[in-house]
């Protein structure tokens, strides 16, 4: 089963998603922010992580500098799914190298969709590459 980060100051985000993913079959780890994230991942390495931007303390670009920075982490596919949907959000989030990016609202359907199209991705990627 993959285990999924879900990282949000918004409880009610949290739940939706959380149950989404629950119900098709992923284990879902929760943050409320950037820096509950760090720990969660030093504790219970997900095999992808869901941000959003806007939070204390560290925002999801903070957070996810800090996993591409890490050779241990640097593969775990990041999906920014955020209130900011203008153009330049989207391609700021893009530039910055999210693996994808869904604005809210969004249908809880399309990130169950996003999540095994990325997990599928990178798997191939990591049998071939195992983290050290």
């Amino acid at each position: 089963m993959s285990a999924v980060l879900v990282v949000d100051d918004s409880t009610m985000v949290r739940v939706i998603l959380s149950e989404c993913l629950e119900s098709s079959g992923f284990e879902v780890i929760e943050a409320i922010d950037g820096v509950e994230a760090i720990e969660q991942i030093q504790t219970h390495r997900p095999d992808l992580v869901i941000t959003d931007i806007v939070m204390p303390r560290m925002n999801g670009y903070e957070l996810y500098r800090w996993i591409k920075s890490d050779p241990r982490t640097k593969a775990i596919p990041v999906m920014m799914c955020t209130v900011k949907d203008e153009d330049f959000d989207r391609y700021w989030g893009l530039k910055q190298g999210a693996d994808a990016y869904i604005a809210k609202p969004y249908c809880p359907l399309e990130i169950v969709y996003a999540v095994k199209h990325l997990l599928e991705m990178v798997e191939p990627i990591a049998l071939k590459y195992p983290m050290p």
